[in-house]
């Protein structure tokens, strides 16, 4: 078993600025992967797959928002939700009595591998819920110190199941960027792991000057050099397919978080991969699913009938957010994040349907607003309360911690100090939900298309009238002209008041959205008036 002394466990693991965490009836240090896997192995919840790994069926399927509270005396220093210092504690003080009495594991690594911008995490969670253990495991980067010796600024104090009476499903997420320590009461969903150091490394960078974004990044070869490629959207909208889909032998970077800082920088936060396998098939996507089907992947809610018997991704009884982790270099075409140039192009992702064109590009503060705004689709990561709804997320982020007009603000900001090329990206439809006769899906090969010509700058552009952004009017690789301009679909399918009522809506709740952060810059709102 992987153990310090029993004196040392008496007295807690450490936390921030030299603390100690709370003590457990045992704890074990930074287990082995083979002894996570097996621990895994003892969980009722978990069942073997006929690829040699572990599928575990959670209570919680999706991140927790409703239940999720920044810790302060000042809720004016976020956007979302707060609690007192004085709630923290009580809070944290029945957390502590509960660790008291359960087996503990601390698995200990780095968020990010630039040593400038990188943070020593420390999770600290249930034994009984080992595979959350053995994912986090696979995102951290490997500790350079011993357990013993290993002073984490970030930490997660991690309980699945302990509920926490008087909160929204009797969970609490309770994010205190001050101590740098988040505690998670009653979720068994591994994305509060990952997302609560994410979100507190979102608060680093922005101190540092820079933004944590909600990216993917890639790097893509082209007759003009190498170019660098992020992608933000919302989980579920296209973000890890779009940044796993080769084009010209391009190479993932990372899956799904970022930080940007001044010059184009760009530093990477994950080790692995937190993928949604929803749909999965191996001729669409063959990266990920190679390597969700290897044995060290962990899978999460994915459809399976009989123990050591295969999975179906493309089953959703239980839910459609089913997730894998697996190390990026499973993946065996991953670039270290250290050796990337800075950022020459960004794409927001618009799971859409209806008059959002397959790719538009966007100039300046037209960039920050659209950034801003944040449009998509909600899809089941969000939870019941967010699939497929019409959304506006600034920034694609719904894991950044302070107030969200700071996102738009700095963005500009750093378009300021290196002027990348900003592109609106539809992966959903065009003309109408699914099953309307009328409309056109925006295939996996269309949105590849997009991003190849993008990377090599041949696609003709012409200004849209309605919008003032740039629509395509040419596009190797895409034939279908309705995909590339909207509104010939509308005007062919006798619909063009349809088409001039969802302009008219767009630029009127753009505004009003936008000018509900009062400290949003006005040039940003501008843009979209």
């Amino acid at each position: 078993m992987s153990t310090l002394a029993d004196a040392r466990r008496a007295k807690g693991p450490m936390g921030p600025h030299g603390t100690r965490l709370p003590a457990a009836r045992s704890v074990r240090y930074n287990p082995a992967p083979s002894e996570l896997q097996e621990l895994t192995s003892r969980m009722p919840q978990a069942r073997h797959t006929s690829f040699g790994n572990y599928n575990v069926q959670t209570r919680v399927t999706s991140r927790s928002k409703g239940s999720t509270y920044l810790v302060t005396d000042d809720p004016s220093l976020t956007t979302g939700q707060a609690i007192s210092r004085m709630e923290g504690e009580r809070a944290a003080h029945l957390q502590d009595e509960y660790i008291a009495t359960r087996p503990m594991l601390v698995i200990d690594g780095y968020i990010g591998n630039e040593p400038e911008h990188r943070a020593r995490a420390r999770l600290y969670i249930e034994e009984s819920n080992a595979n959350i253990a053995g994912m986090q495991a696979q995102l951290y980067f490997p500790p350079d110190a011993p357990a013993d010796e290993w002073e984490p600024e970030l930490v997660m104090i991690y309980t699945p199941n302990l509920p926490m009476p008087d909160y929204p499903s009797d969970r609490l997420i309770a994010v205190d960027l001050e101590a740098g320590v988040t505690r998670v009461f009653n979720s068994d969903y591994f994305g509060e792991s990952k997302k609560g150091g994410l979100r507190m490394w979102n608060d680093r960078v922005f101190t540092a000057g820079g933004l944590a974004m909600h990216a993917g990044c890639k790097v893509i070869p082209t007759a003009d050099g190498e170019k660098t490629v992020l992608i933000i959207g919302l989980s579920g909208t296209g973000k890890t397919t779009t940044t796993f889909t080769r084009q010209n032998d391009s190479q993932p970077v990372q899956d799904d978080f970022v930080g940007l800082l001044p010059q184009g920088k760009v530093v990477g936060t994950e080790n692995g991969c937190f993928a949604k396998t929803f749909g999965l098939d191996a001729r669409h996507e063959p990266a990920i699913h190679g390597a969700v089907t290897k044995p060290d992947a962990y899978l999460e809610n994915v459809s399976q009938a009989e123990v050591n018997g295969p999975v179906d991704f493309f089953d959703t009884s239980y839910t459609q957010n089913g997730r894998a982790t697996f190390p990026m270099s499973s993946l065996g075409i991953w670039r270290d994040p250290r050796e990337i140039g800075p950022v020459d192009y960004l794409l927001i992702l618009n799971r859409n349907d209806n008059i959002i064109p397959v790719v538009a590009r966007l100039t300046g503060p037209q960039a920050a607003a659209y950034f801003m705004l944040g449009e998509t689709q909600g899809t089941s990561a969000g939870g019941a309360s967010e699939e497929g709804r019409a959304l506006r997320v600034p920034g694609t982020n719904p894991f950044f911690p302070l107030r969200d007009e700071m996102q738009g603000n700095r963005f500009l900001e750093l378009l300021e100090t290196r002027p990348f090329e900003v592109y609106l990206l539809n992966t959903g439809r065009v003309g109408g939900a699914t099953g309307s006769p009328e409309s056109i899906k925006v295939e996996i090969e269309d949105s590849g298309a997009a991003v190849k010509a993008i990377a090599e700058r041949s696609i003709s552009w012409e200004s849209d009238p309605d919008f003032g952004y740039e629509v395509a009017s040419a596009l190797p690789g895409i034939n279908d002209p309705e995909l590339l301009q909207p509104r010939r679909l509308y005007e062919r399918t006798g619909r063009a008041d349809e088409y001039r009522a969802w302009v008219a809506r767009f630029k009127r709740e753009r505004v009003e959205f936008l000018e509900g952060y009062p400290g949003l810059e006005p040039a940003i709102i501008d843009a979209v008036r």
